[in-house]
C-alpha cells in the first residue's frame, strides 16, 4: 500500500510531471487575479466619446475646453489624440442619478476619454477606426462650424457628406458589439452673425444628405453596382429604404439616436457649451 511518506517523496522528487504542473500553475494564477479581481475591483477602461467634425470646425478647441475647463490656442490636428476629461462640478452622471450625493462612487463615474480625431479628408480613418472597433465608447460629438453651412455652400456639401458616411457605418454596425448609440450634432461657433439657428442646422444637413444619399444610389445605377441585387441597395442606403427624403429620425430604427444642439466654444456672445456637456453626462 502506498504510505504518506511515499506520496511526499514523489512530491518532492523532482519529475517531468510535477515540472508541467509548476509551470501551468505559475501561468494560470496571474490570469486568475486578472479576471477575477482586479476586474471585479472596478478597474475598467474609462468610457469614451468621440469627437469627429470636418476640419475647422473647431474640435481641437473643444477637447482643450473640455479638458483644461478654459481656452488655449490650437491649431489643425494632423492625428488623433485622447484625453482624460471629468464632468463640471454641479454636473451628474446619468449612471449616477439614483445614487446618493454623498456616495463616493460618484467622483470615479465623472471621468471619461474624449478622443478628437482630424477632419481632413485624407485622415478620416482614424475616426471611421473608432468608430468600428469601438472601446467602451458611449457617444459620438460631431462637430460643425454652423456659420459655414449656409444652403449652396460647398462646406455644406463636404459636412453632409462626411455625416453620411458616418451615419451609414453606424447603421451597418455589428449590433452585438454596439448596440445603442448616440450622435450628437454640435453647431458651432453661434456667437457669429451668420451661424444658422439649430434648427436650420438640421434641416439643411437632411435636406443635403437627402441628395449625397440620391447621388450616390444613381452613381450606382448607372455603373450597373447591385442591379439585381437589392440586399446590396439596402446595405448602402441611409435612413429608411425607399423614402423620398433623409430625416435623423429615420437612424432610431438602427437604434442611432441623432440631437442637434447648438453652441460656442471659444465664449463670447451666443449659447455656451453646457447643452453639449449635458449631453455628455447623460452618456457616463
Amino acid at each position: 500500500m502506498v504510505t504518506i511518506q511515499d506520496l511526499a517523496q514523489a512530491a518532492l522528487n523532482p519529475s517531468p510531471v510535477g515540472l508541467a504542473l509548476a509551470v501551468l500553475f505559475a501561468l494560470l494564477i496571474p490570469l486568475f487575479l486578472h479576471r477575477f479581481i482586479f476586474q471585479s475591483s472596478g478597474l475598467t477602461t474609462l468610457p469614451s466619446v468621440l469627437l469627429i467634425g470636418p476640419s475647422g470646425s473647431g474640435k481641437t478647441a473643444l477637447l482643450t475646453l473640455f479638458e483644461r475647463g478654459n481656452h488655449a490656442p490650437t491649431h489643425t490636428s494632423q492625428t488623433p489624440l485622447a484625453v482624460e476629461c471629468s464632468l463640471p462640478v454641479g454636473t451628474r452622471a446619468g449612471s449616477d442619478k439614483y445614487r446618493s450625493v454623498n456616495d463616493p462612487t460618484n467622483q470615479a463615474h465623472k471621468k471619461f476619454l474624449l478622443m478628437d480625431t482630424p477632419g481632413h479628408g485624407k485622415l478620416r480613418h482614424h475616426a471611421i477606426k473608432n468608430i468600428t472597433n469601438p472601446q467602451n465608447l458611449k457617444g459620438i460629438i460631431f462637430l460643425v462650424d454652423a456659420a459655414t453651412l449656409s444652403a449652396g455652400d460647398d462646406a455644406l456639401r463636404q459636412t453632409a457628406d462626411y455625416l453620411h458616411d458616418v451615419l451609414l457605418i453606424l447603421q451597418k454596425r455589428n449590433v452585438k458589439v454596439l448596440k445603442e448609440l448616440p450622435v450628437l450634432i454640435a453647431a458651432n461657433k453661434m456667437d457669429l452673425f451668420t451661424a444658422l439657428p439649430a434648427a436650420l442646422v438640421r434641416s439643411s444637413l437632411e435636406a443635403e444628405i437627402t441628395k449625397v444619399r440620391d447621388s450616390r444610389s444613381k452613381g450606382l445605377l448607372d455603373s450597373g453596382i447591385g442591379m439585381g441585387d437589392v440586399d446590396d441597395e439596402k446595405d448602402d442606403w441611409l435612413g429608411e429604404m425607399g423614402s423620398k427624403e433623409f430625416k435623423f429620425s429615420q437612424m432610431e430604427e438602427f437604434d442611432v439616436s441623432v440631437e442637434v444642439s447648438g453652441g460656442n466654444v471659444l465664449g463670447g456672445g451666443g449659447a455656451s457649451v453646457d447643452k453639449w456637456w449635458k449631453w455628455v453626462s447623460e452618456r457616463l
